[in-house]
């Protein structure tokens, strides 16, 4: 099951707002203090709104697993550009499964895809304070998005401009790809398809940005837990490939 950018499988399933509200949240304690989904999507959509000046919000996402204990959830913004706008991707949980994580990127429209760049922002575990530095960690990474996303903006001309002779170069980036456990085999397979006969009229120049997408298409069956890692680790290697030209 998906929904736009967010892709869930394994028992997940999509959401509303609204309805991240309805879940019970653990109580505290001496040592846990919880971080209601609802309450952490609201601080996130209002720090953004008032931080990303030029941007405007196009679409939200959410997903829960493990029957309402983990949340993964994606924001998106669009400003002038048509075809790239920029995301913020967070998780979090209420099992004690998973830290608060934050990423920022663009998300592709045309094919809804998330390009994040840099690192994830972890919070420590659900202690005390934790909503003083869950506002701070928030603050700051929106400040950071408009800086990676001008970044990925840049990163995404030179994806371009970086030419494939022929389909053999991208089967041999995939098994690399592969090699290092950034895609399985089957997602190798989705991405072999996507790169021989596109999805999107847009992917089908043979070059670094279209392999780029052939790939982030294949990464929608990634555990949602580890998506956002998978993601960050594809652009270092793209940039990688295509700076060490």
């Amino acid at each position: 099951m998906n929904e736009g950018i967010l892709c869930l499988h394994k028992g997940a399933k999509v959401c509303t707002r609204d309805e991240l509200d309805l879940i019970p949240v653990p109580p505290e304690t001496e040592t846990y203090q919880p971080v209601s989904h609802y309450g952490l999507t609201s601080k996130l959509l209002t720090i953004a709104q008032d931080i990303l000046t030029g941007f405007t919000l196009s679409k939200e996402s959410y997903g829960l697993a493990r029957e309402g204990h983990q949340l993964f959830g994606v924001l998106q913004f669009k400003n002038t550009f048509e075809d790239i706008g920029l995301a913020i991707g967070f998780r979090n949980s209420y099992d004690k499964s998973m830290s608060v994580g934050l990423a920022c990127g663009a998300s592709v429209f045309v094919c809804d895809n998330l390009a994040l760049s840099g690192s994830i922002t972890i919070m420590r575990k659900h202690t005390k304070m934790v909503w003083v530095e869950l506002e701070e960690k928030a603050i700051t990474t929106c400040y950071r998005a408009q800086l990676n996303y001008a970044q990925i903006l840049d990163d995404v001309d030179k994806f371009k401009a970086f030419p494939f002779n022929n389909n053999d170069a991208g089967f041999s980036h995939m098994g690399v790809l592969y090699g290092k456990d950034i895609i399985s085999p089957r997602q190798m397979a989705v991405a072999k398809t996507q790169w021989l006969r596109p999805q999107y009229p847009e992917f089908k120049p043979r070059n670094a940005w279209s392999l780029y997408n052939c790939i982030t298409e294949s990464l929608k069956t990634s555990p949602p837990q580890e998506i956002m890692e998978k993601h960050i680790e594809l652009h270092d290697y793209f940039k990688n490939c295509v700076g060490s030209s």
